[in-house]
């Protein structure tokens, strides 16, 4: 990532399991960021071995509040070309694996968190300005429907997603997002299209052909983070993202134990304190 300074890396341990791997911290444009590849270096973890919980919980840990998603993925309409940059507005869980967790509640403590607009609507559109400043031929807003993989879908599948009316298709932004919100985090995705999936008859789907086009967008994605970064640190947070469970508990606080206000205490402790 050119321009980024004062790097160094910790090693984080979570209730819920390491993270993908070591947590890369460094100074971009004055902001203290950090960078976590979801699939670990060197891409060892399928989209269903991503420990997504772990993660989201050591970004926390490390004082995160805005996490933005570059993420690689196919289309499912004309218009949204491979090389083009979407924001998503919504999501489509479609996944079935467990994942490393799909929430940060339970054991002792429920929490129902809203998530009608899954994607925080100020960062997707710093994103959206950013990428469209950095070069990229950007469409904002999309249903992005997230399959379990590793496998791509056949074509009965891509056509039966397309008669949904669903937009884009990935593997990766559940139960991300989820996650984010529950720990109050502000979670936008920067898409890069890759592929029309199975459906267009343009081309065959293939890993190669997938990363071959992702990479040719790395510096746009570069460019879009950079231009972000100084947006965001003045972001007033009126998106709600901030207090998503202050409303959120289900618990009576006498029942919340201090081995779970201890556990989760880098989500709900200025809720519940240890």
């Amino acid at each position: 990532m050119p321009g980024l300074t004062e790097v160094t890396e910790q090693d984080i341990d979570t209730p819920f399991g390491a993270p993908s791997d070591v947590l890369l911290i460094g100074t971009l444009r004055g902001q203290r960021v950090v960078f976590l590849p979801r699939h670990g270096r060197g891409h060892t973890l399928t989209p269903s071995e991503v420990p997504y919980r772990a993660n989201l919980y050591a970004l926390k840990t490390l004082g995160v509040t805005h996490v933005i998603s570059v993420s690689a993925c196919g289309s499912l309409r004309e218009d949204y070309a491979p090389g083009n940059i979407v924001i998503p507005d919504q999501i489509y869980d479609h996944t079935k694996a467990e994942r490393g967790g799909r929430s940060f509640f339970g054991q002792g403590i429920v929490a129902h968190t809203g998530v009608a607009d899954p994607f925080c609507t100020e960062l997707s559109d710093v994103l959206a300005e950013s990428a469209t400043r950095a070069g990229g031929i950007v469409h904002r807003g999309g249903t992005f429907i997230t399959i379990e993989g590793p496998r791509f879908s056949t074509k009965g599948e891509s056509k039966a997603y397309r008669q949904l009316g669903f937009d884009l298709i990935g593997m990766t932004a559940a139960p991300e997002a989820f996650l984010a919100r529950e720990a109050e985090m502000c979670y936008a995705t920067l898409a890069h299209v890759t592929d029309y999936d199975v459906w267009h008859d343009s081309e065959t789907v293939s890993t190669d052909l997938v990363m071959a086009r992702f990479h040719h967008n790395l510096e746009i994605a570069q460019q879009t983070i950079v231009e972000a970064i100084t947006q965001i640190a003045t972001l007033p947070r009126a998106c709600g993202c901030s207090s998503a469970l202050m409303n959120a508990f289900s618990t009576a606080s006498n029942q919340i134990t201090i081995e779970t206000r201890t556990r989760l205490a880098p989500i709900i402790g200025k809720y519940y304190p240890a």
